[in-house]
């Protein structure tokens, strides 16, 4: 059995930390994740369900719960999926996705909620098992990969497997930060245009 503490950690540290124990079970066993929130609970169930493995969940006291996942020995696709998770690798092929990033915040409404959203939106990107062929920076957006960014160590994670990260050199020299790009290159509007109009699909969050 293995035990995984993320109390305290935010969405999807909790789902991110529970699939490498998984990973590091090398086949059938048991792993409990102590969480301190149902929201946490509701994700880590929802994902044990998807996989098929068995789960429960229980409070043990206020601001702490435990949710415990059975992996089988007949697991589906248990050993594919744990290569996944450890080498993550760039969409290929026919499809081509990119991420277009607009803005330091996501969503609309509170800026502190939105850069917490953002942040927490490009960790979990970097922890699929299929990363994006490029990442677009551009205007508000471009802040995410200059020194100081709180995201900066995940776009330079994604980079180093094969991420293509570009931000509007247009938008650095706006905001006076072409010298403190720390991760990807500098692109321009034509290049931004011909990346997302040959791409089979765009995110955009």
């Amino acid at each position: 059995m293995i035990q995984v503490n993320a109390i305290g950690d935010t969405c999807p540290i909790p789902v991110v930390k529970t699939k490498q124990a998984i990973q590091a079970l090398g086949g059938a066993g048991v792993v409990q994740t102590l969480v301190d929130n149902e929201i946490a609970v509701q994700n880590l169930t929802k994902m044990a369900q998807q996989k098929g493995y068995g789960v429960t969940a229980q409070k043990l006291e206020e601001r702490k719960f435990q949710v415990t996942m059975t992996v089988g020995e007949n697991a589906a696709n248990l050993h594919a999926e744990q290569e996944t998770l450890c080498q993550p690798r760039p969409a290929s092929g026919a499809e081509k996705t990119v991420v277009v990033i607009a803005a330091a915040t996501m969503g609309a409404g509170d800026d502190a909620l939105g850069k917490t959203l953002m942040k927490g939106f490009l960790y979990a990107l970097g922890q699929q098992d299929r990363l994006p062929e490029t990442i677009l920076l551009y205007n508000g957006g471009a802040v995410l990969a200059c020194e100081g960014s709180v995201s900066l160590e995940d776009l330079q994670s994604m980079e180093a497997r094969g991420v293509e990260i570009l931000t509007c050199g247009t938008c650095l020299n706006f905001y006076g930060l072409t010298e403190k790009l720390k991760v990807g290159g500098i692109t321009n509007m034509y290049t931004i245009v011909e990346k997302m109009t040959q791409a089979d699909r765009t995110i955009q969050p």
